[in-house]
């Protein structure tokens, strides 16, 4: 799957001369947390509630309640944004934007295109979206577990053939491998888990869970 199947469309922006306060008012209307910064349409920072919130006075100051809210009233988003932003494209892989983050320890790339037009924002809860529908969490059917051991080619199509034989339809299907086990995770539409459950089980299948769910 792409970047572009899952990020935001509909992007907001702001400009460096955007004052903070108005960010912050517009971060809440649309409950966003951050908002990129462009210069005509090309992507120069990113503001965020958390940049905000590390460059206001703190209760701990000095300065009167006045004075406080006279600097936010003065503070422009180019004053404090960050400059320095890891973006991806469209047509990159959810894969990739994932590696990014992680690497990168942010939780939103800006999607951008033609030399930093921004066309999209996705975050890390968009891929938490994205590895839900992945393994079909909110289907309803059977869900199976099963562990292998002895991992060797022609197993999934093994796996697959015997679920074939009993009309088991598969919906989604995912391998994970970890030291020496190898989970083969499979979620189908049949509701009858113990059914599959034993069939796996009696062709030498270890099953380690079976679980059913009705769907949202």
């Amino acid at each position: 799957m792409n970047v572009k199947n899952y990020m935001t469309s509909k992007v907001v922006t702001v400009s460096e001369d955007t004052k903070v306060l108005e960010a912050l008012d517009i971060m809440k209307e649309h409950k966003f947390h951050r908002l990129p910064v462009v210069r005509k349409d090309k992507m120069i920072g990113l503001i965020t509630e958390e940049i905000i919130q590390e460059n206001s006075p703190s209760t701990a100051t000095s300065l009167s309640i006045h004075e406080m809210n006279y600097l936010l009233t003065k503070t422009t988003v180019g004053d404090i944004m960050h400059k320095k932003i890891i973006t991806i494209g469209a047509d990159a892989l959810l894969e990739e934007a994932a590696d990014l983050m992680l690497k990168n320890e942010v939780g939103v790339l800006p999607v951008v295109e033609d030399r930093d037009n921004v066309i999209g924002i996705i975050t890390d809860k968009d891929l938490f979206r994205a590895f839900i529908d992945v393994m079909g969490y909110n289907n309803k059917g059977s869900r199976v577990v099963i562990d292998i051991k002895k991992d060797h080619s022609g197993i999934l199509k093994d796996i697959t053939n015997i679920l074939a034989d009993e009309h088991v339809s598969i919906n989604q299907i995912a391998v994970y491998r970890q030291n020496d086990i190898t989970q083969v995770v499979i979620q189908m539409d049949s509701p009858n888990t113990d059914k599959i459950k034993e069939i796996l089980t009696d062709k030498g299948y270890t099953v380690s869970s079976a679980t059913v769910k009705e769907g949202n």
